[in-house]
């Protein structure tokens, strides 16, 4: 992607954050008092994940699990998973838990479309296999991408390298159409109710 094409990317980002957590700030509020009635702990979640030139930052999401989720350490959700709450399945089966990451695209920790930041305890082990995810570091991770769309739930090594190979395959052909491509296929799936 050439520097102008970068230029609008971020642009569209900061724009589309901005303009996305104004619309969706009631469904913010459903979703809170929700998980509020619910009582299984706090409404958000805040987990370090490794960005844009190999930088931690913190990513937002709506909490989906239990509090006492990850007491035996580091773990990959599953799809059907038993440390989801009741209103976190729903969240999770329909990526609305993903919403507060808006504030990461408007901060610049994220973009709408690029790879999914993940873990440094999973990105060590994904490169004892393949040390070349770190050519992810010169782009900014998204909220949504051809993996996230086509991959299902990275809870394997396996998936994890297939969606670090969608990834790769998305740095090298990146461009404004194909981002729009990428946004408008995961609109149709989030607003048409489709599980992805």
């Amino acid at each position: 992607m050439s520097w102008i094409g970068r230029c609008i990317k971020r642009l569209f980002d900061f724009v589309g954050a901005a303009v996305g957590l104004v619309c969706t700030f009631p469904l913010f509020l459903v979703i809170s008092l929700a998980q509020l009635i619910e009582g299984e702990g706090p409404v958000f979640y805040r987990q370090e994940r490794v960005g844009y030139r190999g930088r931690t930052f913190r990513i937002w999401k709506f909490r989906t699990m239990k509090t006492t989720a990850e007491d035996e350490g580091p773990q990959l959700a599953q799809e059907q998973d038993d440390r989801l709450t009741q209103v976190g399945r729903f969240l999770r089966s329909h990526h609305l838990d993903e919403l507060p990451q808006l504030l990461n695209v408007l901060t610049g920790d994220m973009s709408f479309v690029g790879y999914r930041p993940e873990r440094e305890y999973f990105i060590r082990q994904i490169m004892q296999h393949r040390p070349d995810y770190a050519d992810l570091y010169v782009s900014r991770p998204g909220v949504t991408s051809n993996a996230t769309l086509h991959n299902g739930y990275t809870d394997t090594m396996e998936k994890m390298i297939r969606r670090l190979d969608m990834d790769l395959d998305y740095l090298h052909h990146r461009s404004l159409l194909t981002d729009a491509n990428i946004i408008v296929e995961t609109l149709c799936c989030v607003l048409g109710g489709k599980k992805i």
